[in-house]
């Protein structure tokens, strides 16, 4: 494993066994509101914390970017960090929620880490290494048709602008496909296109690290990302289509009459 990844992984891991000692005792967890339907908590604080001290012990030159405390400078590598992605979802004892973790060296993605500490799930990736679930190789699924097909989506939830356009796409996809699942916590959701949980995956306007880490362990495992415009400005932009080549094709043709400009 490459050096750069194990200390990844090594801060996934504590700031994962914090989240779930602090998971004991939701009721007293200080929670503040960042926006509308947008909370963190101070256990989303204290991961990152965690996360940003192990970093800085081994790479103190390194820059980061991460949820709760923004931008850090540094040299050419960016770590990009969400210390607890599904938030809402933690504070409600939903277990759908993890620790995101990638690095970007002069903007190009190469590592990338997702703990689901309730689930003692570790997906890895590295560029040109594959991608592995608790050291196992994983694919993106062989799923070639949207009858049948299983998709993730996140809804527009913190704000109403791209709604229509949202249902639109809503509805051409539940059309055709066996379902959708909206679970809360992007970070997993991309997680699941790359070991073949999901066979495809969008959302508008989500952050950069919500999904960094899983795009890369969708590429690693076989499959593609791009934004509504066939490109790869989706960290940009923050809206993003992840599937196997054959899903993502679908899913394209199925949302891109539906993208307003503003989206594009």
């Amino acid at each position: 494993m490459h050096p750069m990844l194990n200390i990844a992984v090594r801060a996934a891991r504590s700031a994962g066994d914090l989240i779930q000692r602090s998971s004991q005792n939701i009721g007293k967890i200080t929670i503040d509101q960042k926006g509308r339907n947008d909370y963190a908590s101070e256990v989303d604080r204290m991961a990152e914390q965690e996360i940003i001290k192990q970093i800085r012990s081994s790479f103190p030159d390194h820059a980061i970017l991460a949820e709760e405390s923004g931008s850090h400078a540094g040299n050419d590598y960016v770590w990009v960090i969400d210390p607890l992605d599904g938030t809402t979802n933690f504070l409600h004892g939903f277990p759908q929620y993890a620790v995101s973790i990638a690095l970007k060296y002069k903007n190009r993605l190469e590592l990338g880490v997702i703990y689901d500490p309730g689930r003692d799930e570790l997906f890895t990736a590295e560029r040109g290494g594959g991608a592995m679930l608790n050291s196992r190789r994983i694919r993106v699924s062989k799923q070639n048709s949207m009858r049948g097909a299983l998709i993730g989506t996140g809804f527009p939830f913190k704000t109403m602008v791209n709604l229509e356009p949202y249902l639109a796409m809503f509805r051409s996809i539940s059309a055709d496909s066996a379902g959708i699942r909206r679970a809360g916590a992007a970070a997993l959701d991309v997680a699941y296109v790359a070991c073949g949980r999901l066979d495809a995956y969008w959302e508008i306007g989500v952050k950069e690290w919500d999904i960094a880490a899983g795009v890369l362990l969708v590429q690693e495992a076989g499959g593609v990302a791009t934004d509504f415009s066939f490109n790869d400005k989706y960290l940009q932009s923050g809206n993003i289509i992840v599937g196997n080549p054959r899903m993502h094709q679908l899913m394209y043709h199925a949302i891109e009459p539906h993208v307003p400009d503003n989206l594009k």
